[in-house]
Protein backbone atom coordinates (compact mmCIF):
# COMPACT_ATOMS: atom_id res chain seq x y z
CA UNK A 1 0.00 0.00 0.00
CA UNK A 2 1.62 3.25 -1.28
CA UNK A 3 2.67 5.73 1.43
CA UNK A 4 1.40 8.89 1.95
CA UNK A 5 3.35 11.66 2.07
CA UNK A 6 3.70 14.37 4.76
CA UNK A 7 5.73 17.43 5.10
CA UNK A 8 8.53 16.62 7.34
CA UNK A 9 10.59 13.73 8.47
CA UNK A 10 12.89 13.82 11.27
CA UNK A 11 16.48 12.64 10.18
CA UNK A 12 19.31 13.27 12.41
CA UNK A 13 18.32 15.84 14.56
CA UNK A 14 16.20 17.65 12.55
CA UNK A 15 13.13 18.03 10.73
CA UNK A 16 13.84 17.42 6.53
CA UNK A 17 11.16 17.95 3.96
CA UNK A 18 9.69 14.27 2.89
CA UNK A 19 11.24 14.27 -0.27
CA UNK A 20 14.93 15.65 0.96
CA UNK A 21 15.14 12.82 3.64
CA UNK A 22 17.89 10.71 1.20
CA UNK A 23 20.60 8.35 2.12
CA UNK A 24 23.34 7.41 0.09
CA UNK A 25 23.67 4.18 -1.91
CA UNK A 26 26.54 2.82 -0.06
CA UNK A 27 24.53 3.12 2.67
CA UNK A 28 25.80 0.32 4.72
CA UNK A 29 22.41 -0.89 6.12
CA UNK A 30 21.48 -1.11 2.04
CA UNK A 31 23.92 -3.58 1.26
CA UNK A 32 23.59 -5.73 4.38
CA UNK A 33 20.61 -5.03 6.68
CA UNK A 34 22.42 -3.62 9.42
CA UNK A 35 19.40 -1.11 10.92
CA UNK A 36 17.12 -1.89 13.41
CA UNK A 37 13.50 0.02 13.47
CA UNK A 38 10.29 -0.24 15.61
CA UNK A 39 6.25 0.56 14.70
CA UNK A 40 4.26 2.39 16.88
CA UNK A 41 1.17 4.00 16.53
CA UNK A 42 -0.22 7.54 17.29
CA UNK A 43 -4.14 7.34 18.06
CA UNK A 44 -6.49 10.07 18.39
CA UNK A 45 -7.77 9.73 22.31
CA UNK A 46 -10.57 11.33 23.93
CA UNK A 47 -7.95 13.71 25.52
CA UNK A 48 -5.92 14.64 22.36
CA UNK A 49 -3.49 12.76 20.12
CA UNK A 50 -1.74 9.96 22.13
CA UNK A 51 1.65 7.68 20.84
CA UNK A 52 0.41 4.13 22.69
CA UNK A 53 3.60 2.75 24.74
CA UNK A 54 6.20 4.81 23.28
CA UNK A 55 8.70 4.76 25.77
CA UNK A 56 8.21 0.81 25.30
CA UNK A 57 8.89 1.12 21.73
CA UNK A 58 11.78 3.03 22.45
CA UNK A 59 13.79 0.80 25.02
CA UNK A 60 13.00 -1.95 22.34
CA UNK A 61 14.80 -0.44 19.98
CA UNK A 62 17.98 0.51 22.38
CA UNK A 63 17.64 -3.09 23.27
CA UNK A 64 17.95 -4.06 19.33
CA UNK A 65 20.72 -1.86 18.68
CA UNK A 66 22.84 -3.66 21.49
CA UNK A 67 22.17 -6.87 20.32
CA UNK A 68 23.72 -5.67 17.08
CA UNK A 69 26.65 -4.18 18.46
CA UNK A 70 24.92 -0.75 17.54
CA UNK A 71 25.34 2.53 19.47
CA UNK A 72 22.15 5.11 19.04
CA UNK A 73 23.13 8.45 19.48
CA UNK A 74 20.14 9.26 20.82
CA UNK A 75 18.65 8.77 24.12
CA UNK A 76 15.40 6.78 24.88
CA UNK A 77 13.89 10.62 25.89
CA UNK A 78 15.86 12.65 23.35
CA UNK A 79 14.17 9.74 20.75
CA UNK A 80 10.63 10.23 22.28
CA UNK A 81 10.78 14.09 22.03
CA UNK A 82 11.48 13.94 18.17
CA UNK A 83 8.41 12.09 17.75
CA UNK A 84 6.47 14.47 19.12
CA UNK A 85 7.98 17.40 17.31
CA UNK A 86 7.74 15.49 13.74
CA UNK A 87 3.68 14.70 14.45
CA UNK A 88 3.39 18.16 15.92
CA UNK A 89 5.12 19.54 12.63
CA UNK A 90 3.04 17.74 10.08
CA UNK A 91 -0.38 18.49 12.24
CA UNK A 92 -1.00 14.66 12.29
CA UNK A 93 -4.01 13.53 15.16
CA UNK A 94 -3.60 10.39 14.47
CA UNK A 95 -0.59 8.25 12.79
CA UNK A 96 1.69 5.34 12.24
CA UNK A 97 5.56 6.16 13.00
CA UNK A 98 8.72 4.39 12.19
CA UNK A 99 11.89 4.96 13.56
CA UNK A 100 14.76 3.61 12.12
CA UNK A 101 18.46 3.45 13.00
CA UNK A 102 20.76 2.12 10.48
CA UNK A 103 24.36 2.21 9.66
CA UNK A 104 25.18 4.54 7.06
CA UNK A 105 27.67 5.10 4.30
CA UNK A 106 31.67 5.34 5.21
CA UNK A 107 32.53 1.78 5.20
CA UNK A 108 31.82 -1.08 2.93
CA UNK A 109 32.34 -4.74 4.18
CA UNK A 110 30.96 -6.87 6.69
CA UNK A 111 32.73 -5.16 9.66
CA UNK A 112 30.27 -2.08 10.37
CA UNK A 113 32.51 -0.58 12.72
CA UNK A 114 32.98 2.53 10.52
CA UNK A 115 30.22 3.40 9.68
CA UNK A 116 28.26 6.09 10.59
CA UNK A 117 24.61 5.33 12.95
CA UNK A 118 22.00 7.51 11.57
CA UNK A 119 18.38 7.87 12.53
CA UNK A 120 15.10 9.15 11.33
CA UNK A 121 11.74 9.03 11.88
CA UNK A 122 8.52 9.17 9.67
CA UNK A 123 4.94 9.53 10.24
CA UNK A 124 1.88 8.88 7.86
CA UNK A 125 -1.61 7.96 8.30
CA UNK A 126 -1.88 4.66 8.18
CA UNK A 127 -5.51 2.58 9.04
CA UNK A 128 -5.71 -1.45 8.95
CA UNK A 129 -2.68 -3.31 8.18
CA UNK A 130 -4.46 -6.44 7.15
CA UNK A 131 -7.23 -4.48 5.52
CA UNK A 132 -11.07 -2.78 7.93
CA UNK A 133 -12.72 -5.58 6.59
CA UNK A 134 -10.18 -8.23 7.32
CA UNK A 135 -10.14 -6.43 10.75
CA UNK A 136 -13.78 -6.83 11.18
CA UNK A 137 -14.16 -10.47 9.87
CA UNK A 138 -11.12 -11.94 10.26
CA UNK A 139 -8.65 -12.78 7.60
CA UNK A 140 -7.58 -16.14 6.01
CA UNK A 141 -4.17 -17.72 6.51
CA UNK A 142 -1.70 -20.37 5.26
CA UNK A 143 0.93 -21.74 7.17
CA UNK A 144 4.43 -21.13 5.65
CA UNK A 145 6.92 -23.07 4.16
CA UNK A 146 9.48 -20.76 5.14
CA UNK A 147 10.78 -21.33 9.35
CA UNK A 148 11.44 -18.14 11.56
CA UNK A 149 14.74 -17.75 11.90
CA UNK A 150 16.01 -19.55 15.32
CA UNK A 151 18.01 -17.96 17.74
CA UNK A 152 21.02 -19.57 16.79
CA UNK A 153 21.15 -17.59 13.43
CA UNK A 154 20.00 -14.53 14.25
CA UNK A 155 18.13 -13.08 17.10
CA UNK A 156 14.53 -12.79 17.36
CA UNK A 157 13.94 -10.51 19.70
CA UNK A 158 15.61 -7.69 18.11
CA UNK A 159 13.50 -6.00 15.25
CA UNK A 160 16.16 -5.68 13.27
CA UNK A 161 15.79 -4.64 9.14
CA UNK A 162 17.80 -7.59 7.28
CA UNK A 163 15.91 -10.51 9.69
CA UNK A 164 12.80 -9.25 8.00
CA UNK A 165 13.98 -11.03 4.26
CA UNK A 166 12.74 -14.24 6.19
CA UNK A 167 9.18 -12.34 6.83
CA UNK A 168 8.89 -11.19 3.14
CA UNK A 169 9.16 -14.45 1.96
CA UNK A 170 6.91 -15.51 3.97
CA UNK A 171 4.69 -13.22 3.31
CA UNK A 172 5.13 -13.39 -0.72
CA UNK A 173 4.35 -17.11 -0.26
CA UNK A 174 1.00 -16.77 1.34
CA UNK A 175 -0.44 -13.72 -1.23
CA UNK A 176 1.27 -15.93 -4.00
CA UNK A 177 -0.99 -18.76 -3.23
CA UNK A 178 -4.30 -16.54 -2.61
CA UNK A 179 -3.92 -16.10 1.20
CA UNK A 180 -4.11 -12.95 3.30
CA UNK A 181 -0.92 -13.48 6.06
CA UNK A 182 0.97 -16.28 6.91
CA UNK A 183 1.56 -18.23 9.76
CA UNK A 184 5.53 -18.98 10.51
CA UNK A 185 6.88 -22.35 12.32
CA UNK A 186 9.54 -21.77 14.41
CA UNK A 187 12.75 -24.12 13.66
CA UNK A 188 11.28 -27.11 16.16
CA UNK A 189 8.22 -27.45 14.50
CA UNK A 190 5.97 -25.16 16.60
CA UNK A 191 3.95 -21.89 16.00
CA UNK A 192 6.33 -19.28 16.13
CA UNK A 193 4.40 -15.99 15.02
CA UNK A 194 3.18 -13.99 11.34
CA UNK A 195 5.88 -12.26 9.64
CA UNK A 196 4.90 -9.20 11.37
CA UNK A 197 2.70 -9.97 14.22
CA UNK A 198 1.59 -12.14 17.25
CA UNK A 199 -0.46 -14.64 17.12
CA UNK A 200 -2.76 -15.80 20.10
CA UNK A 201 -5.28 -18.79 20.13
CA UNK A 202 -8.40 -19.40 21.98
CA UNK A 203 -9.27 -22.81 23.18
CA UNK A 204 -12.41 -23.84 25.57
CA UNK A 205 -12.52 -19.94 26.65
CA UNK A 206 -8.36 -20.06 27.83
CA UNK A 207 -6.24 -17.89 25.43
CA UNK A 208 -2.95 -19.36 24.33
CA UNK A 209 0.14 -17.62 22.65
CA UNK A 210 3.48 -19.20 21.92
CA UNK A 211 6.54 -18.18 24.33
CA UNK A 212 9.83 -16.36 23.41
CA UNK A 213 11.70 -19.22 22.71
CA UNK A 214 9.16 -20.17 19.81
CA UNK A 215 11.47 -17.45 17.95
CA UNK A 216 9.27 -14.78 18.79
CA UNK A 217 9.53 -11.17 18.71
CA UNK A 218 7.97 -9.87 22.10
CA UNK A 219 5.52 -7.96 20.91
CA UNK A 220 4.45 -4.72 22.86
CA UNK A 221 1.09 -5.22 21.99
CA UNK A 222 1.35 -8.87 22.50
CA UNK A 223 2.20 -8.04 26.31
CA UNK A 224 -0.72 -5.60 25.89
CA UNK A 225 -3.15 -7.88 24.96
CA UNK A 226 -1.75 -10.26 28.08
CA UNK A 227 -2.07 -7.96 30.26
CA UNK A 228 -5.50 -6.58 29.46
CA UNK A 229 -6.93 -10.50 28.78
CA UNK A 230 -6.13 -10.98 32.52
CA UNK A 231 -7.34 -7.48 33.86
CA UNK A 232 -10.50 -9.21 32.30
CA UNK A 233 -10.32 -12.09 33.94
CA UNK A 234 -9.36 -14.66 31.18
CA UNK A 235 -6.49 -17.35 31.95
CA UNK A 236 -3.45 -16.70 29.59
CA UNK A 237 -0.84 -19.83 28.75
CA UNK A 238 1.81 -18.93 27.83
CA UNK A 239 3.65 -22.43 25.85
CA UNK A 240 4.32 -23.94 22.96
CA UNK A 241 1.50 -24.47 20.19
CA UNK A 242 1.48 -27.28 17.44
CA UNK A 243 0.13 -26.56 14.48
CA UNK A 244 -3.10 -28.94 15.07
CA UNK A 245 -3.79 -27.52 18.07
CA UNK A 246 -4.45 -24.00 15.76
CA UNK A 247 -6.16 -25.62 13.32
CA UNK A 248 -8.45 -26.92 16.02
CA UNK A 249 -9.06 -23.97 17.67
CA UNK A 250 -12.09 -22.06 18.80
CA UNK A 251 -10.50 -18.77 17.92
CA UNK A 252 -7.02 -17.20 16.51
CA UNK A 253 -6.68 -13.62 16.20
CA UNK A 254 -3.12 -11.44 15.59
CA UNK A 255 -1.55 -8.84 17.44
CA UNK A 256 0.95 -6.34 16.40
CA UNK A 257 1.39 -2.25 15.92
CA UNK A 258 0.34 -2.61 12.62
CA UNK A 259 -2.48 -5.08 12.60
CA UNK A 260 -3.95 -3.94 16.51
CA UNK A 261 -6.20 -6.94 16.75
CA UNK A 262 -7.18 -9.56 13.88
CA UNK A 263 -9.04 -12.16 14.09
CA UNK A 264 -8.18 -15.33 11.37
CA UNK A 265 -11.10 -16.96 9.99
CA UNK A 266 -9.11 -19.85 8.02
CA UNK A 267 -5.68 -21.35 7.96
CA UNK A 268 -4.80 -23.48 4.98
CA UNK A 269 -8.77 -24.84 4.28
CA UNK A 270 -9.62 -25.12 7.67
CA UNK A 271 -12.38 -23.10 9.39
CA UNK A 272 -11.97 -21.23 12.43
CA UNK A 273 -15.11 -19.07 12.06
CA UNK A 274 -16.26 -15.92 12.21
CA UNK A 275 -14.62 -13.54 15.34
CA UNK A 276 -15.26 -14.87 18.32
CA UNK A 277 -16.79 -13.57 21.65
CA UNK A 278 -13.25 -13.76 23.19
CA UNK A 279 -11.88 -11.99 20.33
CA UNK A 280 -13.95 -9.35 20.12
CA UNK A 281 -14.02 -8.38 23.78
CA UNK A 282 -10.57 -7.61 23.50
CA UNK A 283 -10.70 -5.83 20.61
CA UNK A 284 -13.26 -3.48 21.62
CA UNK A 285 -11.11 -3.42 24.79
CA UNK A 286 -7.96 -2.35 23.21
CA UNK A 287 -9.63 0.45 21.37
CA UNK A 288 -11.12 1.95 24.59
CA UNK A 289 -7.54 1.81 25.97
CA UNK A 290 -5.57 3.19 22.68
CA UNK A 291 -7.80 5.86 22.53
CA UNK A 292 -7.90 6.89 26.30
CA UNK A 293 -11.30 5.50 27.80
CA UNK A 294 -10.09 3.65 30.32
CA UNK A 295 -8.58 5.32 32.99
CA UNK A 296 -6.42 2.51 34.69
CA UNK A 297 -4.71 3.00 31.45
CA UNK A 298 -3.77 5.87 30.64
CA UNK A 299 -0.26 5.50 31.58
CA UNK A 300 0.73 3.97 28.41
CA UNK A 301 -0.51 6.92 25.99
CA UNK A 302 2.54 9.88 25.52
CA UNK A 303 0.29 12.61 25.01
CA UNK A 304 1.20 15.05 22.18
Amino acid sequence: MPIPEVEYIWMNGRLVQWHEAKVHVLTHALHYGSGVFEGIRCYRAEQGPAVFRHREHMQRMHRSAKLYHMQIPYSVDELMQAVREVIKANRLEECYIRPIAFRGYGEMGLNPAGAPVEVAIAVWSWGAYLGEEGQRNGIRAKTSSFCRISPNVLPPIAKCTGQYANSILAKLEALNAGYDEAIMLDHRGFVSEGPGENIFMVADGVIYTPPEHASILPGITRESVITLAEDMGYRVVVRDITRAELLAADEVFFTGTAVEITPVREIDGYEIGKPGEVTRKLQQKFFDVTRGRDERYLHWLDFI
